[in-house]
């Protein structure tokens, strides 16, 4: 197969053209304010070089930071209906409690609590008042909100109200885009529905940045299957990854560490991604990024979702270096590196420039930082080894040296030797790690959920089942499938032997 990958970062807009395993060509371009401009361009840049003729394209891969960014920025955020499932329980913390105020003024739309739910063991709590949905539904007609999110009380255990729920909104409201919380997270209710909110508010924009990516690919005269890679570094088809933005909240630095582990053929290492705002460290495992398991927050909102476990630090090439007081970062010039930084004849000292002083990189003109103190230089790369020695043992999860696998535009920044590391590996392509990943990555299909009167070798061959369908629906070859993670957990305070069960199977794409 002959696939495209794309990662739109922060500073940069990477593309390559993998042929089966091999790379043919590779491009890097700043990346613009209106993203799908740095995408037509990066792409002209590809296919412009000789050994990226143009012929067919069987898929093309793209990862972006829009959807974080729209969060972290408070922008392009849509208002959404709030509708909660639980009363008489769960009223004494409403949606929206523990949100940043700014974010809640512009998503909270309107919030609805309804009776129904079930218990902890799957019973229902109280039948769900079907005429209060109905009368939500009316209101949210009434308000012209075009997004709902809806939450129920232990849903991942036992959806029908969230489903007759939504089927009702619908009913009342033909285009209402309708996000249920059992699709998303997993036990934990203000977790649950603060991710389901974030989806919510986020389908307007997905909807136009998927139809940006598609007039991208046209104009360059490419025509195939558009894939959004995903948190856990697979992918889904765009019309269906148009639903659920959330789950590509940290596609950038999982693409990454997906191609450190293509490129050098390592399945269980740490990895280092430095670019030109920030510097991503994860673990690799079975060649995947190890999955948080805790709470995770985006841009002020805890959530509790299918997540990488990532430490990102303020320190990537674009990032400011002040000499005295010492300090670097976190403060980055970003994609306007090439006008800012003093190599490119810009004003700004940053670690880039410090980088090119020091001969770890030849970028710019070396002589625009020639009278750049020794001291300053030795002091400030000292004090990104640090950092990123910091980061490295906040993320070991063994006291033993592991090895570390080093990628990102920014990587010439990181020593040979570091305390708890066995040895650093550089890989060919290195700068388009992130891009890489993307062009490689698989379908795959997951289920978290509790089986009861089941023995355990039962309750894992039906996740499993369960997880390998949700994978062909998504576009995966029934073929290719694999195992890649299974989890399984005794539920003693449960009744009929329960067993919360989580799979994840993962597979190529089928052909076309």
């Amino acid at each position: 197969m002959r696939r495209i990958g794309i990662d739109v970062g922060g500073t940069n807009t990477d593309a390559v053209l993998l042929e089966g395993d091999r790379i043919v060509a590779a491009a890097k371009t700043p990346t613009t304010p209106e993203v799908t401009t740095g995408i037509v361009r990066v792409l002209e840049r590809l296919t412009a070089e000789p050994r990226a003729a143009a012929r067919t394209v069987d898929a093309v891969m793209i990862g972006t930071t829009h959807f974080t960014n729209a969060v972290v920025q408070r922008r392009d955020l849509a208002p959404v209906a709030a509708v909660r499932i639980g009363l008489p329980a769960s009223a004494s913390l409403p949606p929206f409690v523990d949100w940043p105020e700014d974010l809640a003024d512009l998503v909270r739309g309107e919030v609805f609590m309804v009776e129904g739910g079930h218990e902890y063991d799957g019973r229902p709590l109280v039948p769900l008042d079907t005429a209060a949905v109905r009368r939500a539904g009316r209101r949210i007609r009434e308000r012209g909100l075009r997004a709902a999110g809806v939450a129920s009380v232990f849903s991942p255990l036992n959806p029908a109200c969230e489903e007759e729920a939504a089927r009702i909104l619908r009913e009342e409201c033909p285009d209402l885009s309708v996000t249920c919380s059992h699709e998303l997270g997993r036990i934990g209710l203000l977790e649950r529905e603060n991710a389901t909110l974030l989806n919510a508010c986020l389908v307007d924009l997905a909807g136009r940045t998927m139809r940006g990516f598609t007039e991208a690919l046209a104009r360059s005269g490419i025509r195939a299957p558009l894939y959004i890679t995903q948190n856990d570094g697979t992918v889904l088809p765009a019309e269906q990854a148009r639903h659920v933005p959330v789950y590509s909240f940290a596609s950038g630095p999982t693409n990454s560490m997906r191609g450190a582990a293509f490129l050098s053929k390592r399945e269980d290492a740490l990895v280092v991604d430095v670019g030109g705002t920030t510097t991503d460290i994860g673990a690799l495992r079975h060649g995947f990024p190890r999955e948080a398991n805790n709470v995770v927050e985006i841009g002020g909102v805890r959530t509790l979702f299918r997540m990488p476990d990532l430490l990102s630090l303020g320190l990537g090439g674009g990032s400011l270096v002040n000499p005295e007081p010492l300090g670097v970062g976190p403060v980055s010039v970003g994609y306007r590196l090439t006008d800012r930084a003093r190599v490119f004849g810009g004003p700004d000292l940053t670690v880039t420039d410090l980088g090119v002083a020091a001969g770890l990189v030849d970028l710019g003109a070396r002589e625009r930082v020639a009278d750049l103190p020794a001291t300053l230089i030795e002091r400030g790369l000292e004090r990104i080894r640090e950092m990123i020695e910091e980061g490295v043992d906040r993320m070991k999860t063994e006291a033993a040296p592991v090895p570390l696998v080093a990628v990102g535009g920014g990587c010439f920044v990181i020593p040979e030797r570091l305390a708890g590391v066995s040895e650093v590996v550089h890989v060919p392509h290195q700068a388009v790690a992130n891009a890489v990943g993307a062009a490689i990555a698989q379908v795959s299909g997951e289920v978290d959920q509790i089986f009861q009167g089941l023995s355990r070798e039962e309750a894992i061959s039906q996740a499993r089942r369960l997880a390998e369908e949700r994978a062909v629906r998504a576009g995966a070859d029934p073929e290719s499938l694999k195992v890649v993670e299974v989890e399984d957990l005794p539920l003693a305070y449960l009744p009929g032997n329960s067993l919360r069960t989580r799979v994840r199977v993962v597979g190529d794409i089928a052909a076309r």
